[in-house]
C-alpha cells in the first residue's frame, strides 16, 4: 500500500445493528492490523435510525422516536468492549438527542479511555459543544460546505452559515478536532480543497461563507489535517508531525503552502511522496525516482487515461495511452456556425473512457457505487 488507512466498521443491517457489530467483534478489533491498514473502531453509521443525511437541498430530517433506544443498545455494547466509535451528525437537533444517549450510557459504562467523536457537526450549538467536551469526545470536520455552501445559504441564510461548523469555538473549548474531506461520495478526496476552505472560508465556487472569526490560519488548518487527525485514528504521537520517532511520511509540493496566494492553495499537488521512508510517487524533477505504477482498477477508469486527481482533459495523454480519437471533418456547417473542433475532441475522449459495462445495467448509465 502507498497510503495509510485506519478503517471503521459501518453497520450493514438496519434493525440488526447490534448483531452486526457482535459479528464484527469476532473478526477484528481496535488496533488490529499494522501501521498501513488497521481497524479503528465502529461508525460512522451506528444505527440507521440516527442517520441525519447532509443534503442541504432537502429540509432537515426529523429522526424517528426509536433513535434513543436503538443507539443506546449499540453504544452500550461498544463502550463495554472499549471500541472507539464515531457517528455521522449534521444538525444540532440530532446531535442533542445523541448526546442524551451518550450521557446516559456514560453514567452506566464510563467512556473514559475510549475515543469517540462526531463527524461533521455543521450546525452544532455552543451548548452541545460543551457537552461533547464534558464527555471527552472529539469532532471530525469535513469540507462538505465547500461543495454545498450555496445550497445551505439558500435554505438557512448567511447568519446560520457563518459557523458551519463552528471550528474556532471547538478549538477554544479544547475539543480534539481533525480535518478531512468526507470523500468520495459527498466531496472530493483532495486535501488541498479542504485546507483552502478552512483558510479562506470559501466554497469551491468562490462564495464567502465565514467571517475572519471562524477561519483558521494556514498553520492551524494544516495541524488539524495532520497532527489533529491522529487523535481520531488512535495514533497521537505516532504520526502527523515530521519529528524523530514518528512515521516517516513526507511530501514535496508544487507550491509553498505557507506563502502561496490563497486561491492557489486548492491547486497544490505532490511531486514527491514518501511513505515509511519509501518513495511511492514522483513526478516532474523527481520523475526518475518514480516507482512502477500500480494497476488502475477498474480498468475503464478515466484516471487510467487522463492521470490522477484534478488532471485536466488532455487529448495528448489520451493519444499516448492509445485511445483512438476520431478526427473532426470540416464542412460547410463549420464555416457558417463556427468550428466546434474542441468540443468534438472532448466528447470523443469521454466516449473512449466510458464504462464499457454501462449498458449491462439496462440504464445506459455508468455511475454506480457499492
Amino acid at each position: 500500500m502507498t497510503v495509510r488507512m485506519a478503517y471503521n466498521i459501518f453497520t450493514q443491517k438496519p434493525k440488526q445493528e447490534k448483531e452486526d457489530f457482535l459479528r464484527c467483534m469476532k473478526l477484528t478489533g481496535p488496533g488490529k492490523g499494522d501501521d498501513f491498514y488497521r481497524c479503528n473502531g465502529a461508525g460512522e453509521m451506528l444505527v440507521y435510525s440516527a442517520a441525519d443525511f447532509e443534503d442541504f437541498l432537502e429540509p432537515r430530517p426529523d429522526l424517528p422516536s426509536n433513535l434513543e433506544k436503538d443507539l443506546k443498545e449499540v453504544v452500550s455494547l461498544l463502550a463495554a468492549n472499549k471500541w472507539p466509535f464515531r457517528i455521522h451528525a449534521t444538525y444540532d437537533e440530532s446531535i442533542s438527542r445523541m448526546l442524551n444517549v451518550f450521557e446516559k450510557v456514560n453514567r452506566e459504562i464510563p467512556f473514559k479511555g475510549t475515543n469517540w467523536f462526531f463527524d461533521h457537526c455543521e450546525t452544532i450549538s455552543d451548548r452541545s459543544l460543551e457537552r461533547v467536551k464534558a464527555l471527552g469526545g472529539g469532532i471530525a470536520i469535513q469540507d462538505r460546505m465547500a461543495f454545498q455552501g450555496e445550497y445551505f445559504l439558500d435554505r438557512y441564510g448567511s447568519k446560520a452559515a457563518e459557523r458551519t461548523p463552528p471550528v474556532r469555538r471547538m478549538l477554544d473549548l479544547g475539543i480534539p478536532v481533525g480535518a478531512g474531506t468526507d470523500a468520495t461520495r459527498v466531496a472530493s478526496y483532495n486535501p488541498w480543497l479542504s485546507l483552502y476552505w478552512l483558510v479562506t472560508g470559501k466554497t469551491v465556487g468562490g462564495t464567502a461563507l465565514y467571517s475572519e472569526a471562524n477561519r483558521l490560519s494556514r498553520e492551524e488548518a494544516l495541524m488539524l489535517y495532520t497532527e489533529g487527525s491522529s487523535w481520531f485514528s488512535g495514533e497521537s504521537g505516532k504520526k502527523g508531525r515530521i519529528v524523530i520517532g514518528q512515521l516517516a511520511d513526507v511530501t514535496a509540493l508544487t507550491e509553498d503552502y505557507m506563502s502561496v496566494a490563497e486561491e492557489k492553495i486548492k491547486g497544490i499537488e505532490s511531486v514527491l511522496t514518501i511513505v515509511g521512508g519509501k518513495i511511492v510517487y514522483a513526478v516532474q524533477e523527481f520523475q526518475n525516482l518514480d516507482p512502477a505504477p500500480l494497476p488502475v482498477l477498474p480498468d475503464w477508469s478515466p484516471i487510467k487515461v487522463y492521470g490522477g486527481y484534478g488532471a485536466p482533459l488532455d487529448i495528448r495523454k489520451a493519444a499516448r495511452a492509445g485511445v483512438p480519437m476520431p478526427q473532426h471533418q470540416h464542412n460547410a456547417e463549420c464555416h457558417h456556425h463556427g468550428c466546434a473542433h474542441a468540443a468534438h475532441q472532448l466528447l470523443a475522449g469521454l466516449e473512449a473512457a466510458r464504462n464499457r459495462y454501462a449498458e449491462f445495467w439496462g440504464l445506459g448509465c455508468d455511475c454506480f457505487a457499492f
